[in-house]
């Protein structure tokens, strides 16, 4: 599915939620920025997330006091009504994160939707042991092709799976992360995709525009994180977040 596609579904729905709920007019108002890394993720026992090492921030959007979260590369503070984020062209990564965020933030204050607030300290670790037992028990022993490096989840899933991954950092690219290999996520996506028994993605390839390459398998797939969880709503994907708040 082209990612044009999918980015007008969701303000589509954006849409007749605003339509549907008369969230219209000056109220309607959602104010947001990124946050920094203790803000998003507390104190974690391992200093190795993306997030403590500054590659990526969460952008948070509030309306009427409810917060949605983004995952960018390009963070930023954003303001404006409801309106202002569906005129967004969404060509930019930051413009897809905001967009992304105001959209969980709304779905939830509507209770479309939960977890939309990051997990925290201790919490990221349980999250990577609940989702190698979930793998275990639905899929017994599968080959995992990870899309996006989280450093807890992968060490917990090589444990006892075959793991490929790949990665969009180039900082990450060559080295090896839980005993995995980081390879190219420009050049060995596909490849990975055709061996990989189960996929295993990051919710943020919906804010980074690249979400559509794994609406196209003809495989398992399995999403991650608060990122995608007004999307995943929409569209109907399989979605893992069971800490987030």
């Amino acid at each position: 599915m082209e990612c044009a596609v999918i980015y007008r579904r969701l303000k589509t729905f954006l849409q007749e939620m605003i339509d549907s709920h008369h969230l219209e007019g000056v109220e309607a108002f959602v104010t947001g920025r990124g946050l920094s890394a203790e803000e998003a993720i507390g104190n974690p026992d391992r200093r190795d997330y993306p997030l403590l090492k500054g590659k990526e921030r969460l952008l948070q959007a509030e309306f009427r006091g409810t917060a949605g979260q983004a995952f960018t590369d390009s963070p930023g503070a954003l303001a404006g009504r409801l309106r202002d984020f569906l005129d967004m062209t969404l060509g930019t990564n930051f413009e897809r994160a905001a967009f992304i965020a105001v959209l969980n933030a709304v779905m939830r204050h509507l209770g479309l939707i939960e977890g939309t607030v990051h997990c925290k300290d201790k919490e990221p670790a349980r999250c990577a042991g609940l989702l190698a037992e979930r793998i275990r028990r639905e899929y017994g022993n599968p080959k995992v092709a990870m899309i996006g490096l989280q450093p807890a989840l992968l060490e917990e899933c090589s444990k006892e799976f075959s793991v490929r991954l790949v990665d969009l950092d180039p900082d990450n690219i060559g080295r090896l992360k839980g005993g995995v290999a980081v390879e190219d996520a420009e050049l060995k996506t596909r490849e990975l995709v055709e061996w990989c028994d189960l996929l295993l993605v990051t919710g943020s390839t919906v804010a980074n525009g690249t979400i559509g390459t794994f609406l196209q398998v003809d495989k398992p797939v399995i999403f991650y994180g608060t990122t995608i969880a007004g999307a995943a709503k929409i569209l109907g994907l399989r979605r893992f977040c069971p800490c987030a708040k």
